[in-house]
Parts: structure tokens; C-alpha cells; sequence
């Protein structure tokens, strides 16, 4: 039974990891091709591309792993600490969501909530974990992370073994805090290249802006490759990672939100394979969120 267990996850996975890399790969190369259409220098648009390459290695290397409870567990720690740090880092126009790292502008919550999501699917982590960390990106604030963030936290309280009183109680709390999100000003101007990207693609070639969209939606759906595999944590995980990440997509249409992949913005791409590749990662002894 373990084996068939295994092969099934092994399976998704390979499926999932193959229909992510291709599919983001067209959506970072169209976002390059938009800002190298619009006369930017090399310098600006080829750090997606990097960025990508540098998640899918790294992806390569935790879908090795044996068990991913381990790192799941730091995953979890690292998100709340260093979302928690972006209120020591310097403001940007009075919003608090990066990180300077050396020469590198790092969106904490891009960067650390997919794989996060995945990791609250596996580890048995209280509602005052995702409610500290809900908070902190609604006081930053960030209405399409915190959205995005609680949408996967609702579908892992619909899938989790929790009474139905505390799953309706919960979910209505999390509506609850993301329309607060909502209602928040984000005094952040919005830069084309980034929150507008899809619009400066269609100026370039409305051909290049299909591509950019199909391609960040199957990208977004691409975790539901895991969604058949024998372990509940992992299909919970696959439905909760799809959900956020149909969230950060379908966000920038409704305010002035980074576009995920397509957008100028190291962090997402990373941040996307890490999800993905601790989605994938050959994970044992792991348990059920139950809370």
C-alpha cells in the first residue's frame, strides 16, 4: 500500500512540477519580451529569467527530500519572522512588504507564502499562526497577499477534520479580516512594468498579452496536478497552493496589484517554485491539518 501510495504521489508530482515549469516559463519569457518590446535594458528584464531559473533549481533540489515535514516546519517560522521584518526595513511610500537583502529588493510575502500555504497542509499548526501572519500583511498593507493567503488558509479549514462550528467560525473570520484588507488605502503608485504588465503587453502585440494570461493560468492550475494523490495533506495542499495562486492572479484586476510571473519581480518566481517543489518533494510522516 505504500508503494502505491508513492508511486501515485510521484506521479502528480512529476505532472505538476512539468505543467508549472512549462507554463511559467512562457509567462516569465512574456513579461521579458513586454519590457524588452517597451526599450528596457537587458539589465531589467533578463532578472525574471534568472530568478526562474534560480526557483527551478532550487525546486530540483527539495523535491529530493525524503520528508518535507522537516523543512515545512522552517518554512513556516521563516515566513512569520520575515514577514514580521519587513517593519524593521525601511518604508516604501509608507508600505512595509520588502526586504533588502544585499543588492537584492525582496517581496517577503511572494517569496515565502506559496511554499508557506503548502506547509500549513502539513504540520499541525493553530489558527493564531495564520492569524499573526494574516494580520501582519493587512497592517503592511497588501490586500492581494493577505487575500491570497486567506483564500488557501479557507480551503485547507474546509478540507481539515476540525468541528463544523470552528470551520464555519474560522472561515467567517477570514472573510472577515480579508475585506478589512480590502478597505485599507495602499498609497503605492502602480509602475506598468510591474502592476500593469498585461496592459503594456497588449500595446506591444495583444498576441503577446494572450500568451502572457494563458500562461499564468495554467501555471496557477498547474499544483492540481496533485490533486489525485493518495495523501489527503497532499491534496489539501494542491487545492489550497492553486487557490493562492489564482487569487494573486486575478487580484491585479481589481486594484493596483503586482502580476504574478509576468510582472517585473524576482520574488515570484521563486517564491512559486519553492510551493510548488515542497508540494511535490517525496514528503513521509506527514500529517493532516486538523486546526
Amino acid at each position: 500500500m505504500t508503494n502505491k501510495t508513492e508511486t501515485s504521489s510521484n506521479k502528480g508530482g512529476r505532472r505538476a512540477s512539468a505543467v508549472f515549469a512549462a507554463a511559467s516559463l512562457v509567462a516569465v519569457a512574456s513579461g521579458a519580451a513586454t519590457l524588452a518590446g517597451t526599450g528596457l535594458p537587458s539589465g531589467s528584464w533578463i532578472r525574471n529569467a534568472i530568478a526562474w531559473l534560480v526557483g527551478a533549481l532550487l525546486a530540483m533540489g527539495l523535491m529530493l527530500l525524503r520528508s518535507s515535514l522537516p523543512l515545512a516546519r522552517v518554512i513556516l517560522g521563516l515566513a512569520l519572522l520575515a514577514v514580521a521584518g519587513t517593519y524593521l526595513a525601511p518604508a516604501q511610500g509608507g508600505v512595509h512588504r520588502w526586504i533588502d537583502v544585499g543588492p537584492l529588493h525582496v517581496n517577503v510575502a511572494a517569496l515565502l507564502l506559496p511554499p508557506a500555504v503548502v506547509a500549513l497542509a502539513f504540520c499541525r499548526t493553530g489558527l493564531t499562526f495564520v492569524a499573526a501572519i494574516a494580520a501582519l500583511l493587512v497592517l503592511q498593507p497588501d490586500a492581494s497577499q493577505a487575500t491570497s493567503f486567506l483564500v488557501a488558509v479557507i480551503i485547507l479549514l474546509a478540507g481539515s477534520t476540525a468541528p463544523h462550528a470552528r470551520q464555519l467560525t474560522a472561515i467567517a473570520g477570514a472573510v472577515l479580516v480579508a475585506a478589512i484588507a480590502w478597505s485599507r488605502p495602499d498609497p503605492l503608485q502602480p509602475v506598468a512594468e510591474v502592476e500593469g504588465i498585461l496592459p503594456l503587453a497588449f500595446a506591444v502585440s495583444p498576441v503577446l498579452a494572450a500568451a502572457a494570461a494563458l500562461a499564468l493560468a495554467a501555471a496557477s492550475f498547474a499544483p492540481l496536478g496533485m490533486r489525485n494523490a493518495a495523501g489527503a495533506a497532499h491534496r489539501i495542499a494542491a487545492l489550497a497552493l492553486t487557490g493562492y495562486f489564482i487569487s494573486a492572479a486575478v487580484c491585479p484586476a481589481f486594484g493596483a496589484f503586482p502580476v504574478p510571473l509576468v510582472g517585473f519581480g524576482m520574488s515570484f518566481p521563486v517564491g512559486y517554485w519553492l510551493g510548488i517543489a515542497l508540494l511535490c518533494a517525496n514528503g513521509s510522516s506527514i500529517q493532516k491539518w486538523s486546526r
